[in-house]
């Protein structure tokens, strides 16, 4: 179950791609050439990559509103994701999706949702999907330390246990949500604990130690395969920037500037999976070239998405779900008349 070294080289390829591509989005999205919003994954790079790199590529996912890393942590192309965020047609789904609602087909992620706790029951029905047309397809399923208190999470959660759904639900809790404490806002705070409740177990890991989180989530994918139901994971992670990239808080800061310096300074999870590769053996020259590599891939994904072109304004309707009226005139005239 344990990760080889070129899983492992992978993992820290694929956390890299998040870092540097988010840097470089905050870059751009100030300089005008986002759209929207801009929600940074930073700091949470270990609990998405861990727990991605213990899927199949036939997997399921579902995302949250911070899920530019979910599709990169999947492996994912970098130059649509990227045209994707600035709205342009050569984006995954033809800038149709913005930085929010990021599918992508090929790596089986099935939606991302701007509504805090949408993806829980869109995972769940993805699981309930695979069980009946009985395929070993497990869904992963991200969300937050916010979205434990939506409705949807306690139904979702109670509905997977039932059934013995493959699914797993990793919440990445920050600590914070958008600007309040876990203490301040769960009458429990150890979320992990809530798995009891459904009948499933739940495990709190690490969030900034890749390994824990990949055993976890494989643990939980073994289980999920073998057809035993659902698991809970809490990835006890830290958002290094603001919830959205830009937003200013009023009146008292939420958190303060030494506990945030601390975390970048001591508990980087890319900093901490580097050292600890070399501490294994693995040459620091072959580390500095995936770096390197890095760099230039999304550097080619910026330039992608600056040459794609925005979608044509006659496409607008493209892509929607329209469904013809029957009877259309008939229809029409009886409005409001019983």
């Amino acid at each position: 179950m344990q990760l080889n070294v070129e899983q492992k080289l992978e993992a820290y390829r694929r956390m890299l791609r998040i870092r540097r591509f988010e840097e470089e989005g905050m870059r751009l999205f100030k300089g005008g050439k986002i759209p929207g919003n801009f929600h940074a994954s930073i700091g949470q790079e270990a609990a998405i990559v861990g727990s991605c790199i213990a899927l199949r590529d036939d997997d399921a996912m579902t995302g949250t509103h911070r899920s530019h890393g979910h599709p990169i942590g999947k492996g994912g192309r970098l130059d649509v994701l990227m045209a994707e965020l600035m709205g342009k047609q050569g984006g995954i789904c033809k800038g149709r999706g913005g930085s929010m609602h990021l599918a992508d087909r090929s790596v089986g992620i099935i939606s991302e949702s701007g509504i805090v706790g949408g993806g829980i029951p869109l995972a769940t029905g993805c699981a309930f999907s695979a069980k009946v047309r009985g395929v070993d397809q497990v869904t992963l399923c991200f969300f937050g330390d916010g979205a434990v208190n939506q409705g949807t999470f306690h139904e979702s959660l109670n509905m997977a246990a039932l059934w013995k759904l493959p699914v797993i639900y990793l919440c990445e809790n920050n600590g914070y949500a958008i600007t309040t404490s876990v203490l301040q806002s769960h009458g429990q705070p150890d979320i992990a604990l809530r798995a009891e409740g459904y009948g499933m177990p739940g495990v709190a890991v690490d969030g900034q130690d890749l390994d824990a989180v990949y055993l976890a989530t494989a643990k939980a994918v073994t289980r999920a395969r073998s057809g035993d139901g659902p698991t809970l994971i809490v990835a006890n992670t830290y958002r290094f920037d603001e919830h959205n990239f830009g937003l200013a808080i009023p009146g008292e800061p939420y958190r303060s500037v030494e506990e945030v310096e601390t975390y970048k300074r001591d508990r980087d999870p890319i900093v901490l999976y580097r050292a600890a590769l070399i501490e294994q053996g693995v040459k620091e020259e072959r580390l500095n070239a995936i770096e390197g590599e890095v760099v230039e891939a999304v550097k080619q994904a910026i330039q992608f998405g600056l040459a794609s072109p925005m979608p044509p304004p006659e496409s607008l309707a493209d892509y929607m779900f329209n469904t013809p009226l029957i009877g259309h005139n008939s229809f029409a005239t009886g409005l409001g008349t019983n």
